[in-house]
């Protein structure tokens, strides 16, 4: 089973770090390599740009892929079906014209031209909304297109907006909202590897903001403690070993990060003790 994965840019190291979190180590490094071994003997990585991820997948040279959905839906590509929201990556597509200028809606493009390196998701913007521009395919620096009478306007990816205001650009609206997706071809969903992958990735990301409390709570102050805390379903109360003849009884919960402090605080006034807190790696429900 091969999975193609972004070779460089900002996708590139967040990505490495995922499937090394799920097993997946890379046994020959991912520098300046075309393909890498992973731990597991039947699944390989292939180093590819993150815009071509989509078409090695439906080509058959892979048969997973991690790249955004943005490249996704730029490709076109059949035969390919969306896995998991691996949630990183985040940002817009979005249609932009110059703030000071007469561009205030998509309508306003209706005998105009913008520039993208997007144009498929473009034409496919314009075309739902009923507005026919001239798109023009521009392969980097769309900001600068409307200040030298190439474009009205552009489409183009904004993750905080800086860049679209430092060039005095101001969105026009929202075109399409992407993240890094998992995605494999649709005639090996059936493959149990797929399904492992997916879930070795899938447990990672339902870890992540999560904590594993433990605790000793006496028997009689069990119900009280139980009310306090906020985890994932009932938590799971286990007898110890009490030399002391103390009754008491373990309690493990999984938790919100973000919850930790306040779970502490209350579990200590309802009568548990020797708390003690964990990261958890993966979680697989």
């Amino acid at each position: 089973m091969r999975i193609a994965v972004p070779n460089k840019g900002r996708l590139h190291e967040p990505t490495i770090d995922l499937l090394e979190r799920a097993g997946l180590h890379l046994e020959n490094g991912a520098d300046r390599k075309l393909y890498a071994d992973t731990i597991d003997p039947d699944v390989s990585v292939l180093f590819a740009r993150a815009a071509d991820i989509p078409e090695y997948v439906a080509d058959g040279a892979a048969d997973m892929g991690i790249t955004g959905y943005d490249q996704v839906r730029e490709a076109r590509v059949d035969d390919v079906a969306e896995l998991l929201d691996l949630e990183f990556g985040t940002c817009r597509l979005v249609l932009a014209a110059p703030e000071d200028g007469d561009i205030v809606g998509v309508e306003d493009l209706t005998d105009g031209t913008v520039a993208t390196e997007f144009p498929n998701i473009t034409r496919e913007f314009f075309d739902d909304a009923g507005v026919d521009p001239d798109v023009v395919e521009v392969s980097g620096a769309t900001e600068l297109t409307p200040h030298v009478e190439m474009a009205d306007a552009i489409v183009d990816i904004t993750s905080t907006g800086t860049t679209l205001k430092m060039n005095r650009l101001a969105v026009v609206e929202e075109v399409l909202s992407s993240s890094v997706r998992l995605f494999a071809r649709e005639d090996v969903l059936e493959e149990p590897k797929v399904e492992e992958v997916r879930t070795a990735l899938a447990s990672v990301k339902q870890a992540e903001g999560k904590r594993y409390l433990m605790m000793n709570v006496p028997d009689d102050r069990l119900e009280d403690v139980q009310d306090v805390i906020p985890g994932m379903g009932g938590p799971t109360v286990m007898d110890i070993a009490d030399e002391n003849g103390d009754g008491k009884v373990a309690i493990h919960a999984v938790v919100d990060e973000r919850d930790v402090f306040e779970t502490i605080t209350e579990v200590k006034k309802a009568g548990a003790s020797d708390v003690l807190v964990t990261e958890i790696e993966r979680l697989v429900e």
